[in-house]
């Protein structure tokens, strides 16, 4: 039995140093285990709290391009802590071995990226890691061979788009002082496929010397929480130095479609980061940064998409003067007789689209090259030229595509007909 007097006793001088020696030694303890259990649950905490304390305010007074470039470039940096390894970069050899947290704000660019600078005429230009990335997909307007000359039978939609994009580009000092006449941040390109609308995309980049982004909807995807906002960021980053830029989507509907309740979380906050990005391209009138898209389904895009591509062209199937254009422009430099009457070809090529008379003109070229081969191995004769395409060979590769497409038509009545 404990008597009431140990209680009572006062604790001797050794007794004290003794429990707040233990007290001490429990608090450290304590201390480094929470602060342990924290540092491993988040790694990256004091850099986000010191990253949040240096970008508060950064919005304020942000009037130019350049002062937007370095605004999406520091939040690139400074919030892009969770890495992780992309096949894609590793095998175009623009980014080395994935970056720790510590080493994530600084990203040097590796040979392949500076090469792919100097080869677009960039220099003295930072890219962060999420640029690298969308670079992969940057083309050059001297390395594109696309020009209006190789477009026929769209001379109206082209002159618009001389007027309404390129000149505003090309003689920027004649419209700087005009909110009017600015060059429109949105330009959709909407018809039939196999109509041109990739060509034109990439003949407008080449007459107004943009470099052209050519993204894809993929490559804005990523399993991380959080890493599609900063690559969709790293596009107008992007852009913006490298400006004037066009930043072409192709199947845009496919990307941009309408939103509604059950879209995925990351899929949401994706599309409204790259929206709200694309607003601010309109606050700065010097910025030269143009969003072109290219869809067949235009009544499936986003109402606000809609909103933010004010400028659009209708590219429909071609019409009869339209087709003859288009097969002399197929048909220039090949080896045709000079009998072939194209106006008739075209007369019996009533829905056939661009890339339809390009291949049924293929085909028809393909006919002589069978016959040629056949002849000269059937008969050990020296012939060394094949005979030029004729008239009965273009009818029967238009009889050919004409059942191919009848063909493909039935093919979409019954997946129709069985949903």
């Amino acid at each position: 039995m404990v008597h009431a007097e140990t209680f009572s006793r006062p604790l001797s001088r050794n007794e004290v140093v003794g429990l707040i020696f233990r007290l001490t030694i429990f608090g450290a303890v304590t201390y480094f285990t929470i602060k342990w259990m924290v540092d491993a649950i988040d790694p990256t905490r004091k850099q986000k709290v010191e990253a949040q304390k240096q970008h508060q305010g950064l919005f304020q007074g942000v009037s130019s391009s350049h002062q937007m470039a370095k605004v999406l470039e520091f939040q690139l940096q400074h919030h892009s802590f969770r890495r992780n390894p992309r096949t894609d970069l590793l095998q175009n050899g623009l980014v080395g071995s994935p970056c720790s947290p510590r080493d994530s704000q600084e990203s040097s660019p590796t040979p392949q990226a500076e090469k792919l600078m100097k080869q677009i005429g960039v220099k003295n230009v930072k890219l962060s890691e999420y640029e690298m990335s969308i670079a992969a997909h940057l083309v050059d307007p001297l390395n594109m061979h696309v020009t209006w000359s190789d477009i026929a039978g769209l001379d109206d939609v082209i002159t618009d788009l001389k007027d309404t994009v390129i000149l505003p580009i090309k003689k920027k000092h004649l419209f700087e002082n005009s909110r009017l006449l600015q060059p429109p941040k949105g330009v959709l390109l909407y018809g039939p496929p196999g109509c041109g609308k990739t060509l034109i995309a990439k003949a407008t980049a080449k007459e107004a010397g943009c470099r052209f982004i050519n993204l894809q909807p993929s490559t804005l995807t990523d399993k991380w929480y959080g890493e599609s906002q900063k690559l969709a960021a790293a596009v107008f980053s992007l852009a913006i130095k490298l400006q004037p830029s066009i930043i072409f989507i192709d199947e845009i509907d496919s990307f941009l479609r309408n939103r509604s309740s059950s879209d995925h979380e990351a899929t949401a906050m994706m599309k409204a980061q790259f929206m709200s990005l694309w607003d601010g391209l309109d606050t700065d009138h010097s910025c030269q940064v143009i969003v072109m898209g290219a869809t067949n389904r235009p009544q499936d895009l986003d109402s606000a998409i809609m909103r933010r591509m004010p400028t659009r062209f209708h590219i429909n199937q071609p019409a009869l003067k339209q087709r003859e254009a288009i097969l002399k422009l197929i048909l220039k430099n090949e080896n045709v007789d000079r009998h072939v009457d194209l106006l008739e070809v075209a007369q019996e090529t009533d829905g056939f689209s661009g890339s339809d008379l390009k291949e049924m003109c293929r085909d028809a070229a393909l006919l002589c090259v069978r016959e040629y081969v056949n002849s000269t191995s059937e008969e050990s004769h020296d012939e060394d030229e094949i005979r030029p395409v004729q008239q009965q060979d273009l009818h029967r590769a238009i009889e050919k595509m004409k059942k191919s497409k009848d063909a493909a038509f039935q093919n979409v009545l019954t997946h129709v007909c069985l949903d």
